[in-house]
């Protein structure tokens, strides 16, 4: 049995919660989101609990169990308390803004990146650190991830996009020696 999958889902007090065949429909304070799940998988809501259920232990059910289950638990998450990713900017001169729906960074090139955000996506800016938000865990780390692919962090001055507390190993640089 998976360990992840058969964990009932505690349903937030905030959200309400509406399973119609293989589509579960949720809606709370920051919004509303829908999932449709594998039509294999059973889903049921009772006493402010879902669970998921495999009909059997064939490796394809298995391999769904765990991943429908977490797939609901972060739609709750997401209508109640949302999600945030932080990414940090490090470097002279680079520098983001936020222009109506576009975020302008000005990451050391010789122009400047215009990203447009997509739909259910928040952006803060407070000097150098951006938050992204929304409700939707797989958006928010997608837009995180392509906002730091515009200038990953290098390892020899650690400048670029970074996430807020990610390790950059730093290497030696090279070294002038004289001729012996």
């Amino acid at each position: 049995m998976s360990r992840i999958g058969k964990n009932p889902i505690p349903i937030p007090e905030s959200v309400s919660v509406d399973l119609n065949g293989q589509v579960i429909s949720a809606s709370g304070p920051k919004g509303s989101q829908e999932f449709t799940a594998h039509q294999d998988m059973n889903i049921t809501t009772n006493d402010g609990l879902v669970t998921v259920e495999r009909p059997s232990d064939i490796r394809e059910h298995r391999a769904l169990h765990g991943t429908t289950r977490q797939m609901i638990n972060n739609l709750l998450v997401g209508v109640s308390e949302g999600f945030v990713k932080e990414l940090e900017i490090i470097g002279v001169g680079y520098q983001a803004t936020i222009q109506g729906s576009r975020l302008k960074l000005q990451l050391g090139f010789s122009h400047d990146i215009y990203f447009d955000l997509p739909e259910g996506i928040a952006i803060t800016i407070d000097r150098n650190i951006l938050t992204v938000s929304g409700i939707d865990k797989q958006l928010v780390g997608a837009v995180a991830a392509k906002i730091r692919s515009f200038r990953k962090p290098e390892p020899y001055k650690g400048k670029g996009v970074r996430y807020r507390n990610e390790y950059v190993r730093s290497k030696q640089g090279k070294t002038v020696g004289g001729i012996g």
